[in-house]
């Protein structure tokens, strides 16, 4: 049997360009270099998922009904729809005037009283409390005031930019949320676009293979750490509320996987939830490679979710010095006022990461399968490589193993589309998260990497620019956008610098200060990804063209048959794209459906057939250790 090629057959999620489906999010980073009317859709189209605008069938009104036409709607809304997306000063929460607390220490005080409604007793009252009742439903309370008690305090984040959803984008709009964290809501429309993207109903690509040939493979970094989950749960007693009966299970990493496979998939098959750090999404990438090319799955749905935009987040990196400070910014620029719209600046004079939520997912299956199904080929992805540091001073610094991993993908596509395709029609997207370590040893390695496999000019971009640090969904932001150039033959400029900083190793690299059009289609991509604790990681990305390349010629005339049922797969996937652009985004939530009868299950020696799917699980397992008995 040949080896099997995993293809990247749909793709969707949301990040602070918009809509990853249709290259929505990848125009609105490149949309002063698109074409007149490529820039009036993608305006249009955001301005929808905003809420600015609707449109029903091919005409839009504003939110009084009146009649706009396409070029009214950019005229009028392209600069709400600009200010709107991508970095810029966080939105979720007043970063400027925050609630906490301050330990106020009585115990000089001989006695300290105060009054409170009697309603809000605590149930064991502390041993130095004396009540008395002073009017109805209100009692005064003595204590013998050697207590140290909080005082409610406001306080401002020394860091207020961050890469945010769409301004107006509200998700709970999209399905019934039921007090889902943030985190989930965007694991299920993430999830969703990618099915929708693919233009083949989900029920008869799951109809093509056995249940348990499905993978989901899915996680976040953090959990969910907004009120809904670990961070409600953490704060409850200290805010004098109650902990959820949600909270605990909702705030789980693992959780993204699970709310795809039972409400998006109804999947049963395989499901896995690693994670590494801000190489995460990667490191699902690989585990589903791996699987694919084992033939123990035929279908895999690999994403993140990440919402970590909350104020102690942000105070967390602050404290460790790993984001860019408004303070720091001024200092950069020499300027009163921060840029957060230039926050993060990808090996230019920075001084920190800028936090940033996301949502990226794929559809991979094997090669045969997407031409059995006419699937669209959107790329493909023959390794994944994921190395550790070894012994570390600091377990945040970077380390030896990403040279261990960039360089394995270099050379794995080199044996795979030939030197000279690496050297003449291949690019960079960095992991370039903004800070003066990173630009530095980042920069080292990718220029050392060149001048042994003998590149010159090697095109570098860093997406984190447009749209900051999503943590466990970083590396899809970069491989989404990556398939953006693949599709426009245009890589992404980081436009956030003007200049590179003078410690950039430049040594037959070029940073792509602005946007550009590849003078060769580019064939390959090189993912870089770079964790705190040692998490490295790198993939080989093939272009859609590349790849149909090379599906041609291992199927024949069967490709051909192919390409007739791929044109019915593209008209489907575009009409989703229509409905998408208008605000329309069908997220599936299978909530309520009926539950597989577990009673109805039969087991054989054979096997086992569940209901609601047409096909049996096979038990032909081989005993590989025959030689050994």
């Amino acid at each position: 049997m040949p080896h099997v090629l995993p293809v990247i057959v749909g793709f969707g999620g949301f990040n602070a360009a918009g809509r990853s489906s249709s290259h929505q999010a990848f125009r609105r980073m490149v949309l002063e270099s698109l074409p007149s009317s490529e820039q009036h859709s993608t305006i249009a189209s955001l301005a929808c998922l905003m809420g600015l605008i609707h449109a029903d069938g091919g005409s839009y009104t504003d939110t009084q009904g009146a009649e706009l036409t396409i070029e009214t709607v950019f005229e009028h809304y392209q600069e709400a729809v600009i200010a709107g997306t991508l970095v810029r000063k966080i939105e979720h929460f007043d970063p400027s005037n925050l609630s906490g607390h301050r330990k106020v220490d009585f115990s000089e005080q001989q006695v300290t009283v105060f009054t409170m409604a009697k309603r809000d007793l605590p149930k064991q009252l502390p041993s130095d409390w004396q009540i008395r009742e002073v009017e109805e439903g209100r009692v005064e309370i003595t204590t013998s005031g050697k207590d140290k008690h909080l005082v409610s305090v406001p306080y401002e984040l020394a860091a207020k930019a961050a890469g945010q959803l769409p301004r107006g984008f509200d998700l709970t709009e999209h399905y019934n949320a039921r007090f889902h964290p943030r985190g989930l809501q965007m694991a299920l429309i993430g999830a969703s676009d990618a099915i929708h993207s693919m233009g083949i109903p989900w029920q008869k690509v799951a109809a093509k293979v056995r249940p348990d040939e499905i993978g989901v493979y899915s996680s976040s970094v953090f959990g969910q750490v907004d009120d809904q989950g670990i961070g409600g749960l953490f704060q409850a007693r200290l805010r004098g509320e109650r902990t959820t009966a949600k909270q605990v299970a909702l705030g789980l990493n693992s959780m993204p996987a699970d709310f795809v496979n039972a409400y998006v998939l109804g999947n049963v098959g395989h499901t896995e939830a690693t994670t590494g750090a801000c190489a995460s999404f990667l490191y699902s990438l690989q585990a589903a490679v791996r699987d694919l090319r084992s033939g123990r799955r035929r279908i895999a749905v690999v994403g993140n979710a990440e919402a970590p935009i909350t104020p102690e987040m942000s105070e967390g990196f602050s404290n460790m010095g790993a984001l860019g400070s408004d303070e720091n910014l001024c200092k950069i620029d020499g300027s009163a006022t921060p840029d957060w719209r230039r926050a993060s600046r990808p090996f230019g004079e920075n001084c920190g990461f800028t936090l940033s939520e996301a949502t990226q997912y794929i559809v991979l299956m094997d090669d045969l399968l997407a031409i059995e199904l006419g699937a669209d080929v959107h790329g493909a992805v023959p390794e994944v490589f994921i190395n550790a540091d070894g012994v570390k001073k600091s377990i945040s610094s970077p380390g030896v193993g990403n040279y261990i991993s960039f360089s394995k993908a270099v050379a794995a596509a080199v044996d795979i589309v030939g030197i000279e395709a690496v050297q003449m029609r291949s690019f960079v997207h960095a992991h370039g998260s903004s800070t003066p370590a990173n630009r530095v040893t980042e920069s080292e390695l990718i220029s050392r990497v060149a001048e042994t496999f003998d590149i010159d000019d090697w095109p570098v971009t860093a997406v984190k620019a447009y749209v900051g640090h999503s943590v466990a969904a970083a590396s899809g932001d970069q491989l989404i956008s990556a398939l953006g150039t693949f599709k426009y033959g245009l890589i992404p400029g980081i436009k956030t610098v003007d200049k590179l900083a003078e410690d950039v190793h430049q040594q037959r690299l070029n940073f792509l200060l602005n946007d550009t059009v590849s003078p060769t289609k580019m064939e390959v991509s090189f993912i870089n990804s770079k964790g705190f604790g040692g998490n490295n990681a790198s993939a080989v990305l093939l272009s859609a063209d590349k790849v149909n390349a090379m599906l041609l010629k291992r199927y024949g005339k069967a490709f051909t048959h192919y390409i007739d049922r791929r044109e019915i797969t593209r008209k489907a996937a575009e009409d989703y794209a229509i409905q998408a652009d208008r605000g329309n985004l069908e997220v599936i939530y299978r909530f309520g459906e009926e539950l597989v009868d577990e009673k109805a299950v039969t087991i054989t020696k054979m096997g086992m057939n569940i209901p609601g799917f047409s096909r049996k699980i096979e038990f032909n397992f081989k005993n590989l250790w025959q030689d050994m008995q």
